[in-house]
């Protein structure tokens, strides 16, 4: 098979619907890789691993995404963005931090280790399923004390969850007065209301009705509210309006809202 856009498209495709994740997860950043020498250019670049491409692979369980996964280190839109963020942003990982991070994506394991080990911090991983994780856990029944991080980064993981409100809370529970986090989800901007149905269970329907066969919910405009009765302070930032356009479209950004978390140092246990 040849390596046009639309054989690309539908094999890629072909596996994310049908191997589970934790298997893709062991042997993509194995095999992606080896064919980054392929998109060798200079109208794409990735801030996360310096890349420069002609363009970058395509992604998507039902739709599609043109130039939006990494040939080289496997970052997609999102994973580039959060990384222009922190980085740009001052003193995101501060000393001696302790870090969540729940279903580590694999473009920022060792990135992220290094940083936090800089600042003398505690980097731990961790998933139900992963197995790029440190420790196994459910995010709806974190193992650890109250109070016990600085921040959390947990991002397109709450819409697989059965009970989202739950893992809110629990993600709200183990941060510290005065910690943060990123948590993003993808969120549909033309729905007011959150959608779900627990009625829906079969991995089919999920697809026909959430856009992904193991997800469990379509976000609406409300995905902010939720977070706030979860007990937080939200800042949504729309990224691509922070950027110029030419900056924003040559690192491949996504158009996503970023959710950014606070704990108010005031709130009580």
């Amino acid at each position: 098979m040849s390596f046009t856009t639309e054989n690309t498209e539908l094999m890629i495709k072909f596996f994310l619907n049908k191997v589970p994740r934790k298997y893709l997860q062991k042997v993509a950043n194995l095999c992606i890789p080896a064919f980054s020498f392929i998109y060798n250019g200079k109208n794409i670049y990735c801030p996360i691993c310096n890349g420069n491409f002609r363009k970058i692979l395509p992604y998507g369980y039902s739709v599609v995404r043109q130039n939006a996964l990494c040939p080289r280190c496997l970052s997609l839109e999102r994973h580039r963005m959060i990384w222009h963020y922190i980085n740009t942003t001052s003193d995101f990982f501060t000393d001696h931090c302790k870090v969540l991070h729940v279903a580590p994506e694999f473009p920022f394991l060792k990135r992220f280790d290094k940083l936090i080990s800089e600042k003398n911090g505690e980097y731990i991983t961790a998933d139900l399923e992963s197995p790029i994780a440190k420790i196994k856990m459910d995010v709806q029944d974190i193992p650890f004390e109250n109070n016990y991080f600085d921040i959390v980064i947990c991002n397109h993981v709450l819409e697989h969850v059965d009970d989202d409100k739950k893992a809110l809370k629990e993600i709200f529970r183990v941060l510290k007065k005065g910690g943060k986090g990123i948590l993003l989800c993808p969120v549909d901007l033309t729905r007011e209301k959150t959608y779900e149905d627990k009625s829906i269970t079969s991995p089919e329907l999920r697809k026909e009705h959430f856009g992904q066969y193991d997800h469990q919910r379509v976000y609406g405009r409300d995905y902010a509210t939720r977070l706030t009765e979860a007990g937080f302070c939200v800042e949504e930032v729309n990224y691509k309006n922070t950027l110029a356009s030419e900056q924003y479209t040559k690192m491949a950004f996504s158009d996503e809202i970023l959710y950014i978390v606070k704990v108010e140092t005031k709130q009580q246990d």
